[in-house]
């Protein structure tokens, strides 16, 4: 068997690296190193020369693998592996050792860092000298996408990629689309009308030809890989037919059962059989089964009695529809943090202290009040309104710690709106510190506090409680160290936005990760930030965390460029480095299928595991829990890891 000829690069990274380990020092040591026939350091291996001294030592040197020591391969792991693709090499022998991450980042100890960095090297030598040279896994696919989650973010991602061409399901778990959006007034900087701006938008999604829309409908599974994914859809009855339906209103007046209003945010009642609200798509009612006296067995149906069109059918039941696509993004939104955790601010006790969509509700001119702000109590005009900001966000003790990105915004905004409604009304603000990121954010702001005379005090609130007709607002202006209380008629809290709660459910549906706090986490925060880490399957909007409407759409059509280009390749392709299962040794006990969190694998009629490598992510879990050592990774086997365990505990 001919000797391995391995290259070593070390890159500098300006002084990401440099600063902290020798980088030539490393050099010099790895060239006196068993196989490694060339080793050389250089400022920024991924920049053009230094990719193009790779080329040439690969061909000059005629090398038979590479490391690159630089920085995480999630970051440029591509980027080397095409350049040796391109000098002849199978990019399969082109391996990273990370010593910025895990070495000069986390060290100060200049002699120390070099030696760790050194046996970060070599254990890498080891792993590319046991590698193998491989070919992607090609397959064909179905040329359709899923979107999950009808607000701004998928209503963009679902129009973006049906003007591209390609078929579209988009579904929706709420009766309508829109999506929060639609509770909205106006928007910020702008001052936009939400509706304006949102419900052309919904239209155009109800009539694309390219469109598929399923509302008031679940995705319960979700089986298969990257372009060959088969979807199950459950669409829930809204016991009334929309092409029957003609919006005349009597079925909701002669209905007896009422509950709060979700769209409203509890403002108001809206009857068991509604429409969310006057511009909803689909434009039809919907028959809320958990408000309604009972179908099962039918207890009323005065609807039924006069609805001339003959609408609602009573035996609706839920449709099972199954569908193939090739590409899923996700976009299921927000919640806000619920009100009555908010105890010390009398939230879910005094009807006069609100949340902020409740506030938009009250603002908009299609809400509850027609536009005119009124206090919830009592219907009075509230003369002096107190805005609290943070209520549940950077609250590691109570409630929630990070920040929730849109609330110093809205909060101006909701300010701002109600001096325009209320001349004579006074607006104060409590703030911890003011983030206005965005573009004309800031200028927003400001015409706010110096044009509108909204009073901004820098401080927290500790205590709101209801006195009378008013509500007590005890704070600290910490600007001038001052204790504050102020009688306010209302009282608006920018609450802290939650994850939807249907994301703990669909990220095992999905087989995708959420973070800590819950929203779905993105591949690479700065490189792959709207990739899941599952192969096509993408993020968009409020689901992955807080963001605002430019953002939010954004995302969705960079979700949905992604999504484009899986669905134009004429083949797909998947990294072949998966599991790979040696028959001979393989007794057929089924733990590793049953450890598979990917469920690329299954015991054949032959009574062995085969795997899937289609589905197979590579992440070792059957190679761990094999007994026979039948599993095992191709390009990181037992034999190779236990070569890198050795070097790794080496003497450097």
């Amino acid at each position: 068997m001919p000797q391995p000829r391995i290259g070593i690069f070390v890159c500098h990274c300006g002084l990401n690296i440099k600063r902290t380990v020798d980088t030539q020092a490393i050099t010099e040591a790895l060239g006196e190193y068993p196989g490694v026939a060339f080793a050389t350091d250089y400022d920024y291996m991924c920049s053009d020369p230094g990719q193009r001294l790779i080329k040439e030592a690969i061909t000059e040197q005629r090398l038979t693998g590479i490391v690159i020591a630089a920085c995480s391969p999630a970051m440029h792991e591509p980027t080397f592996r095409r350049a040796a693709e391109e000098a002849g090499m199978n990019p399969y022998l082109c391996e990273m050792a990370n010593i910025r991450e895990q070495c000069s980042w986390v060290h100060q100890d200049r002699e120390a860092a070099t030696k760790k960095a050194l046996r970060i090297v070599n254990t890498i030598i080891e792993k590319v000298r046991g590698n193998h040279p491989l070919e992607p896994v090609e397959i064909d696919h179905v040329n359709k996408c899923l979107v999950i989650g009808a607000g701004i973010a998928g209503i963009q991602a679902a129009l973006d990629v049906a003007e591209s061409g390609f078929a579209v399901i988009l579904v929706e778990k709420e009766p309508t689309i829109g999506g929060h959006m639609a509770q909205l007034s106006e928007t910020f900087p702008t001052l936009d009308c939400s509706q304006c701006i949102l419900t052309p938008k919904m239209v155009e999604v109800s009539r694309h030809p390219n469109i598929t829309l399923l509302t008031y409908s679940e995705v319960v599974n979700v089986s298969g890989y990257v372009g060959n994914y088969t979807v199950t859809i459950r669409k829930n009855p809204t016991y009334v037919d929309p092409d029957k339906c003609n919006l005349c209103g009597d079925c909701e007046n002669v209905c007896p059962e009422s509950t709060e209003s979700e769209f409203e945010r509890g403002l108001v009642q809206r009857k068991a059989i509604y429409i969310p609200f006057r511009q909803a798509i689909p434009s039809s009612y919907t028959l809320d089964e958990e408000t309604c006296l009972g179908l099962r067995p039918l207890r009323c149906n005065e609807c039924a009695k006069v609805c001339d069109p003959k609408a609602i059918d009573y035996d609706m039941l839920p449709e099972i529809i199954e569908e193939e696509v090739a590409a899923i993004i996700v976009a299921t939104g927000y919640e806000l943090h619920p009100i009555s955790s908010l105890g010390e601010y009398g939230a879910g006790l005094i009807p006069d202290v609100i949340d902020g969509l409740q506030f938009e509700r009250l603002l908009s001119a299609s809400g509850p009040t027609g536009g005119e702000v009124r206090r919830p109590s009592d219907g009075k005009i509230p003369k002096k309104v107190v805005f609290v900001q943070c209520a549940g966000s950077r609250d590691p003790e109570h409630h929630n710690a990070y920040c929730s990105k849109i609330c110093c915004m809205y909060t101006s905004k909701h300010a701002l709106l109600y001096r325009h409604v209320v001349p004579d009304g006074e607006a104060v603000i409590f703030y911890i510190d003011i983030r206005a990121g965005g573009k004309g954010y800031e200028e927003f702001v400001q015409h706010a506090i110096e044009e509108e005379r909204i009073l901004y005090l820098r401080g927290k609130v500790s205590k709101i409680y209801r006195e009378g007709d008013h509500v007590i607002v005890w704070g600290v202006d910490t600007l001038s160290n001052r204790l504050v209380e102020i009688e306010a008629d209302l009282v608006v809290l920018a609450i802290s936005i939650d994850p939807h709660p249907s994301n703990p459910i669909l990220s095992k549906v999905l087989k995708i990760s959420c973070d800590a706090e819950g929203f779905f986490k993105e591949a690479h925060p700065k490189l792959r930030p709207v990739e899941s880490l599952t192969a096509g399957i993408f993020l968009a909007g409020a689901g992955e965390g807080p963001k605002d409407i430019p953002e939010a759409v954004s995302q969705g059509s960079g979700a949905a460029a992604k999504a484009v280009t899986l669905l134009v390749q004429e083949k797909l392709s998947h990294s072949p480095e998966v599991v790979d299962i040696n028959e001979n040794i393989c007794s057929g006990c089924g733990i590793c299928v049953n450890m598979c969190p990917y469920a690329a694998l299954a015991v054949n009629g032959g009574g062995v595991a085969e795997v899937n490598e289609v589905l197979c992510e590579g992440c070792g879990t059957c190679v761990s829990a094999c007994p026979t050592g039948a599993a095992q990774l191709k390009n990181m086997t037992t034999k190779q890891l236990n070569n890198m365990i050795e070097v790794a505990l080496r003497d450097v």
